[in-house]
């Protein structure tokens, strides 16, 4: 879909619905609004172009300072419904804290489970088009893993296991398409085959050796692993680290 032709509160300029500053005056046009998809929205809109859910935002005052990976500049504390996040005004990236990212992968894993998928997985990046920058988490200062989220989702993040996880412009949008779609489940899926895939190959090369079955192939399973929601947490820091 098209953007929508909008003006700037400030100048009067034209200006796309999808973009962030206003050319003409540097005026900020959209933030991350929407408590539903985490879209970004343009300064006074009122429901999401993304997804049609009501704007819910609001500045948290007086939350201690962090400095944004990208770019340094101080990050703002908002609030998006629920979920508390860190907001960078200059190049629209969020960082959210692992406890907020576990509440965000359940909960849309729910929603996609009672509505079904609401948008196909992302297409793959090219990574020779993106030159790669390690990053610093805001709150230890550590370099930062990059990683593909859930490791089939083609968004790659930048994640400090025990602090949080850094999101560039739009990306956090796109993960929560990813799990709308279905995307942790097959992750999970992926990884049920990979542990049964490595357990053939050791039981194989035990049985080389000794001619016999081993104990614990009789009885490991894995079956478990996928019939709760409720897994994607723990789905989550395994596929994060």
């Amino acid at each position: 879909m098209e953007a929508e032709t909008l003006n700037c509160p400030m100048c009067g300029a034209a200006a796309a619905s999808d973009a962030a500053q206003c050319e003409h005056c540097g005026a900020r046009l959209a933030t991350v609004a929407c408590p539903a998809c985490f879209g970004m929205m343009f300064v006074g809109a009122k429901y999401c172009s993304h997804c049609g859910a009501k704007a819910d935002r609001s500045e948290i005052a007086g939350a201690p300072p962090q400095p944004c990976p990208r770019c340094g500049i101080g990050m703002g504390a908002v609030a998006i419904g629920g979920t508390e996040l860190r907001e960078c005004g200059r190049c629209e990236g969020v960082w959210v804290d692992v406890d907020s990212l576990d509440k965000i992968c359940t909960d849309r894993e729910k929603q996609g489970a009672i509505l079904g998928a609401a948008a196909p997985l992302p297409n793959a990046r090219n990574p020779d088009q993106e030159k790669v920058r390690y990053l610093a988490c805001p709150v230890c200062g550590k370099l930062m893993n990059r990683v593909n989220f859930a490791r089939c989702s083609h968004v790659v993040v930048d994640v400090c296991k025990g602090h949080g996880t850094w999101f560039d412009k739009d990306e956090l949008r796109q993960i929560v398409e990813f799990i709308r779609a279905g995307g942790l489940e097959k992750a999970r899926e992926s990884e049920i085959a990979e542990l049964e895939r490595r357990r053939r190959e050791l039981a194989s090369a035990q049985i080389e050796r000794s001619g016999d079955l081993p104990a614990f192939s009789r009885t490991t399973h894995y079956g478990d692993w996928g019939v709760a929601v409720s897994a994607a947490s723990a789905l989550i820091r395994t596929l994060l680290r």
